[in-house]
């Protein structure tokens, strides 16, 4: 929540009682939503834990901060479903930027924002740029350009493209949601960690 609230976005109530695990779970990372899943996909793997499409579209909008590889944009450039052409919903000029940033066969670390006019500040630019056609992962355009997403998630983009004060709200209320996904709160399972990444005396 801190480089959330630092940055521009919204606060909200972190719960407490909450434990790390004592070990990874090699399932459950293997279901979170890809950069590459349709919108289909991306439904089914938040409906499986208990949260719906307002919560898949507010907690995307951590998309309007931080920074991704080249190779995870790529394959939209060039070779889009495996047409060898670029992705249609991809807006021309922001292609061409990318095209500069990641050109075919390139250093696929390279580092791109993924929101390009305010990359630095968390706001709503994240649902403008959707709205523009200039999503940076093919999951993040899939909200508002997928069939799918027609009276579905689309019109949850519009609504926070529109009021930041709703998606800051929405966001939130999401980052709570998420919170309750099958939190440890017995002590013989989990730990409080002293560091994030390792569990503690190891």
């Amino acid at each position: 929540m801190h480089c959330t609230l630092q940055s521009g976005g919204p606060k909200w109530a972190v719960l407490l009682g909450r434990l790390d695990s004592l070990n990874a779970n090699f399932t459950g990372a293997s279901n979170l939503p890809s950069p590459f899943d349709n919108l289909t996909v991306l439904e089914q793997k938040f409906k499986a834990v208990g949260l719906n499409n307002v919560d898949l579209v507010a907690l995307s909008g951590a998309h309007t901060f931080g920074r991704v590889q080249c190779q995870f944009v790529t394959a939209r450039l060039y070779n889009f479903s495996g047409t060898n052409q670029p992705d249609p919903t991809l807006n021309s000029a922001y292609r061409a930027f990318l095209s500069q940033r990641c050109p075919q066969n390139g250093n696929g670390s390279v580092l791109n924002d993924l929101d390009p006019t305010t990359p630095n500040v968390f706001d709503k630019n994240y649902y403008t740029n959707l709205e523009a056609n200039r999503g940076f992962l093919n999951s993040d355009q899939e909200l508002k350009s997928s069939p799918q997403a027609q009276g579905v998630t689309a019109p949850i983009v519009d609504q926070f493209a529109t009021s930041q004060d709703v998606f800051f709200k929405n966001f939130a209320q999401s980052m709570i949601n998420m919170g309750n996904i099958q939190p440890k709160t017995d002590p013989s399972e989990g730990e409080i960690r002293c560091n994030c990444r390792k569990v503690n005396d190891s």
